[in-house]
């Protein structure tokens, strides 16, 4: 008698993985090993904890359905809960359909025998993806014999603004996809037949592209393209602004096969030139024009900062970019130049302290200068508008600010950059000795990572001092890069390298 194919379980995530790359969701299951999560994944798990945590509090008659022991019991638990006319909402709610699984964040009665699914997210808005993942539970919970007639995710509503600690009322906000949802549904059992063959067989043979990275990064993706044989040294994807779309659609991948007659953008043109030639792009006198007018006193500023899902602090919204840290060299026209700096790891709001640094630190007069200013810009005027007794001096600091990074754009391009005039892409190119790489915290990334780290309950003094270093040493990094980079674009003979 010929043996039966062993019959695989299946979840919404696995449904996801499958419908994003078959072969992400055979890994998932046979080569679980070969995994890599990235740096923020925790992160983003302690988020989205947090931010279910709170979608439930905020319907406090709910009843949570735990997996305990197993989702055998979940899914017991839920069943008896159904069947016994239970009309309060239900969390995590545990249901099977055909060997898929799912457990819907909340299920809300709607008062007429139906019922209404959320799935929760931490993101701003309801996502493309996020149909399928309804679909999914919509199919499942139907052919469990649950009546649903609103499907909805429950995403964060950044209109939200925290006026009493620990009220959350008005943070989420419903769209309901069940429309979108519904014609989904009926692909289902397709997709679940499909996705067991998958699983059944030997490893899909499907090579790296765009699916990759969409809709999201893919925790095998390392293993995938240390299978690919190495491309050119020098990819048309160097090209900005997506330069090398149209190349590659014509199966053209080495930056050095296309013809440069074709190109039509100067700045693609300048970054061509340079690759091929290995010569340095630099306007000396572009350079110069560009920054005689800014003033001295110049003030060369650096923020730090962090977007919390679920506001922390009174008067923030969600994800607003609340400053805990700033680096300001201040230049004087002789050359002379000193170091301040602000900092605050003790978890409460920063912004007043944050405000006051700056109106104390940043000289009433002179070119207040920033990387990408717009960022710098956007948090003053924030803090002003939070503060009105700071305003008139903090609005004066904003109407200061230039930005060094277009001058470095138009008037500066190496090779090495690989078409990204970020800080950490440019500073290599004129300051090799100043890399990044030595510090502890390395990115804006990083040092999120270490603010909240240096916040939570738990962590020593001994710790949080490190991180407090760490931190500086990072901030005040950015801001003598930016002088560095300054001075080497108006300096004369500029060098391959």
């Amino acid at each position: 008698m010929a043996s039966q194919p062993r019959r695989f379980g299946l979840s919404k995530s696995k449904i996801t993985a499958f419908e994003q790359c078959p072969k992400r969701l055979w890994l998932s299951v046979h080569r679980r090993d070969l995994a890599e999560q990235d740096d923020g994944a925790t992160a983003r798990f302690a988020t989205g904890h947090e931010v279910g945590a709170i979608a439930c509090a905020l319907l406090p008659d709910g009843v949570m359905v735990d997996a305990e022991p197993d989702l055998a019991a979940a899914l017991d638990s839920t069943r008896a809960l159904l069947d016994t006319g239970h009309d309060r909402p239900i969390f995590e709610a545990t249901l099977e359909h055909d060997g898929v699984l799912v457990r819907i964040d909340i299920l809300e009665p709607d008062g007429a025998g139906g019922w209404l699914m959320a799935e929760v997210k931490s993101s701003t808005k309801a996502k493309d993806y996020h149909v399928g993942d309804l679909a999914t539970q919509l199919w499942v919970a139907r052919n469990a014999g649950v009546p649903i007639t609103r499907a909805a995710i429950r995403h964060i509503d950044t209109r939200f603004v925290l006026e009493r600690e620990g009220d959350w009322t008005g943070l989420f906000a419903d769209t309901d996809l069940a429309a979108l949802a519904e014609p989904i549904t009926a692909t289902r059992p397709d997709v679940v037949a499909a996705a067991r063959i998958a699983l059944a067989g030997t490893e899909p043979a499907i090579s790296p592209s765009a699916h990759c990275e969409t809709p999201f990064p893919c925790e095998f993706a390392g293993y995938c393209h240390a299978a690919v044989p190495a491309g050119p040294d020098w990819p048309v994807t160097v090209l900005p602004n997506g330069g090398g779309k149209r190349w590659i659609e014509r199966n053209i991948t080495d930056l050095f096969a296309i013809d440069p007659a074709e190109l039509t953008s100067a700045v693609q043109k300048r970054v061509y030139e340079a690759t091929v030639t290995g010569k340095v792009y630099h306007d000396v006198a572009g350079a110069r024009a560009a920054m005689s007018a800014w003033a001295f006193p110049r003030a060369w500023l650096d923020f730090e900062t962090i977007a919390f899902a679920v506001p922390r602090w009174i008067g923030t919204k969600p994800y607003s970019q609340v400053p805990f840290q700033f680096s300001a060299h201040i230049e004087e026209a002789d050359g002379t130049i000193v170091h301040r700096e602000f900092l605050s790891l003790d978890g409460s709001d920063p912004r007043r302290a944050c405000a006051e640094a700056l109106v104390a630190i940043i000289p009433i007069t002179g070119a207040v200068i920033g990387y990408n200013a717009s960022f710098e810009k956007s948090r003053i005027l924030e803090l002003a508008a939070a503060f009105p007794d700071l305003a008139d001096a903090l609005q004066g600091i904003a109407d200061r600010i230039v930005d060094l990074l277009p001058v470095t754009r138009a008037h500066w391009y190496h090779r090495d950059q690989r078409g990204s005039w970020s800080i950490k892409a440019v500073l290599p190119t004129v300051a090799a000795d100043m890399d990044y790489a030595s510090l502890e915290v390395k990115d804006g990334g990083n040092a999120q990572e270490a603010y909240i780290e240096a916040i939570t309950e738990g962590c020593t003094p001994e710790r949080r001092m490190a991180l407090d270093l760490a931190l500086r040493a990072y901030c005040g990094r950015d801001t003598e890069a930016m002088i560095v980079l300054a001075r080497r674009l108006c300096a004369e003979n500029a060098e391959s390298m």
